[in-house]
Parts: structure tokens; C-alpha cells; sequence
């Protein structure tokens, strides 16, 4: 997959990636030297010329994916003062590069329903941004047709956190119809859904993109109905070009092939 970045950024411009959650599999990391930190992050990416800008995931919090040992995500916070290529500032955050704002959400914690500081915070920055164009990225999806499937309904359980209430809540009440996109992993597929995410008095239809494709993928479920433009279970990364208000996303399989490419204008 590295390798396959590392391609496309040479040919196109990366002025930074982003890493979606789950970045350290399986259990996120012990401590800042962990050896994890060298066989999953520095060396698959070693020949990309770009900071990492990353959001945490459920097994970035330890417990195998449980995502409980609160405390455990410190690690890759700390992390950004040993590594200038890695950027997590906090459990959540916003950084802005050019006409663009982005804004990290936890959304583990929001699955715990233990979100209210990050409720705050993105209730302030996306309602206050002056961006041309608002991104949010996440772990976990808002609508999906992967295996875990919608918020609010994952796996299909009735009761938080696992039904992913938390994140349902999350992202309708701070995130739909106020960002241009979101961005999340979480389920183990690539696609772009058709947009389903607004708020009463916006205009704005968020775009949702699932990028999961980076480890061990699994099929989408047969049942799952929600629209979408494109969508695949193999191993790929998606690629974002914003150039004034027009915006061209594009997948890659994890050689660095073009599989799919779809442009947004404002």
C-alpha cells in the first residue's frame, strides 16, 4: 500500500495524508518506542515525502479493538513530539492548509458517548470556519454498506456503544450539512456513497467516503441498501484534489492504479 502512495504522490503532490484510525493493528500502541510504531507506520511509509496526519480508531484504545483502555491512545498523541512526520495533536483537532479545513473526530469516544468536549469543539470550528471547503475525518462511518453497516445499527446490534448510537449522534448533530465531506474507516471496503447527511436549513449534502481499504479487507454485506457511486472490497486509498471550489476524488488500488474518479464544484 506504501508503495502505492508513494506513486501517485510522486506523480500528482501530497501535501499531506491522512490515516483514518486503526493505525496501529491490533491493539494500538504500548508506548511511544513500541516496535509497532517502526513495522506499521515508518517503514511502509518510508518514501513518503509528507506529514500524516492521523485519527484514532477503536483499536488505536487497546482492548483488541474493544476500544475501552482509555488512556492507551496518549501514546500516538506523544508520538508527534518523537516523529515530525506523524501529526495527532490531541484526541481531536483542526489544521488548515490552503482554502481547506479539516477536523479530526474521535469518534471511539463518541461511540462511548464520552464526546462531549469534542461536541463543543466541532459545534465552534464548523460553525465558525471561513474555509472554502470544510473536511471531517473519522473512524467510523455514517452510512456504510461494509460489514459493520450504518450507525447506529453496527453488526447489527440494538444497544450502545456497539450499535455506534454514539457516532450517529455525533456526526448528525455536529457534522451533516455543515462539512463538505467525511471521511472514515472503520469497515474493511472503498466507496462513495451517494450523500445522506444534511441538517433543516442547510444546503449542503455532506459527502461520505469510506477508505478501509489499506489492511486485510472483507466482502460488503449483500444486505446493505444504501446508495452509492462506487465501491469496492479490495486493498486501495483514496486521493483528494482541491483546486478552488472544484474538489476530484479519486480511488487507487494499492499498486497505484486509477479505479474510480468523481468531482465535486461548489
Amino acid at each position: 500500500m506504501g508503495r502505492g502512495v508513494a506513486t501517485v504522490c510522486a506523480e500528482k503532490g501530497c501535501d499531506f495524508v491522512l490515516l483514518l484510525g486503526d493505525n496501529l493493528y491490533p491493539t494500538g500502541a504500548s508506548s511511544v518506542t513500541d516496535p509497532l510504531w517502526q513495522t506499521a507506520f515508518v517503514e511502509p511509509y518510508a518514501a513518503i515525502d509528507a506529514g500524516f496526519y492521523a485519527t484514532l480508531g477503536n483499536h488505536d484504545y487497546g482492548a483488541n479493538g474493544g476500544g475501552t483502555e482509555l488512556g492507551r491512545e496518549q501514546f500516538e498523541i506523544d508520538y508527534s513530539a518523537v516523529n515530525p512526520k506523524w501529526h495527532m495533536p490531541g484526541p481531536h483537532y483542526a489544521f488548515t492548509s490552503g482554502n481547506v479545513e479539516l477536523f479530526s473526530a474521535d469518534t471511539n469516544r463518541s461511540a462511548l458517548k464520552l464526546d462531549d468536549a469534542a461536541r463543543t469543539s466541532f459545534e465552534t470550528w464548523l460553525t465558525a470556519s471561513k474555509a472554502t471547503w470544510k473536511i471531517v475525518f473519522g473512524h467510523h462511518p455514517y452510512k456504510s454498506n461494509g460489514g459493520h453497516g450504518n450507525a447506529g445499527k453496527y453488526d447489527g446490534q440494538t444497544t450502545s456503544p456497539g450499535d455506534g448510537s454514539g457516532v450517529k449522534r455525533f456526526i448528525e448533530d455536529t457534522v451533516c450539512g455543515r462539512a463538505d465531506l467525511y471521511l472514515s474507516g472503520h469497515d474493511h471496503v472503498r466507496e462513495w456513497l451517494e450523500p445522506t447527511c444534511t441538517r433543516p436549513g442547510s444546503s449542503l449534502n455532506t459527502e461520505l467516503i469510506i477508505s478501509g481499504g489499506g489492511a486485510t479487507t472483507r466482502p460488503f454485506d449483500p444486505a446493505a441498501t444504501n446508495p452509492d457511486h462506487w465501491r469496492a472490497d479490495t486493498s486501495g486509498f483514496f486521493y483528494g484534489l482541491i483546486e478552488g471550489r472544484t474538489f476530484t476524488g479519486s480511488f487507487y488500488d494499492a499498486d497505484g492504479r486509477l479505479e474510480f474518479t468523481r468531482v465535486v464544484t461548489k
